[in-house]
C-alpha cells in the first residue's frame, strides 16, 4: 500500500492514495488552516470506521442478512498531551434492513471488532481503548 502527501500552502495538504484516490487534508484555523478538508487525526478516525463497516456489511452479506443500511458513529477522546493520541474510540453501529437477525448483527460486529478490522487491531495494540454499541432497525412495515 502506498500513498504521497504534497504540501499545497500554509497548513493544507493534498494526499494521494496509490489507487489512485485524492482529497485535501487540512490544521485546524487556529493552528494556521483555512478549514478547507478534513484534520489528519479525523482521517485515522474516519478510517476506522470505514473499515470496520466493510467488515460488518460484508460478513452479513455472506450470511444473506437483508441489510439495506449501515452507519458507524465515531466518538473519540484524545490525551491531554502531546502527542494527543486516541486514548478511547466508542463505535456506535446501526444496523438496518427487513427482518434482519439482532444475533447475527451483533456477532458481525464482534468478529469484525475480534478478527477482522486491521484498524482496529493496530489501534488496540497500540493503547486505545475501543468499544462498541450496536442498534439493529428492521426496515419491515407493520
Amino acid at each position: 500500500m502506498k500513498a504521497t502527501v504534497r504540501w499545497h500552502q500554509d497548513v493544507s495538504f493534498v494526499v494521494e492514495s496509490g489507487s489512485g484516490h485524492a482529497l485535501v487534508v487540512d490544521g485546524a484555523p487556529d493552528h494556521g488552516g483555512r478549514n478547507i478538508g478534513p484534520r489528519p487525526m479525523e482521517l485515522i478516525l474516519m478510517g476506522l470506521g470505514s473499515c470496520a463497516s466493510f467488515d460488518v456489511v460484508t460478513i452479513l452479506k455472506k450470511q444473506r442478512q437483508p441489510v439495506s443500511g449501515c452507519e458507524c458513529r465515531l466518538e473519540a477522546d484524545r490525551a491531554d498531551r502531546v502527542p494527543a493520541v486516541f486514548t478511547a474510540v466508542t463505535m456506535h453501529f446501526t444496523v438496518s434492513g427487513e427482518g434482519l437477525d439482532p444475533v447475527k448483527v451483533e456477532r458481525a460486529v464482534a468478529l469484525s471488532a475480534e478478527k477482522y478490522c486491521s484498524a482496529s487491531k493496530m489501534l488496540e495494540d497500540a493503547g486505545v481503548v475501543l468499544s462498541h454499541q450496536v442498534e439493529c432497525v428492521d426496515t419491515r412495515t407493520p
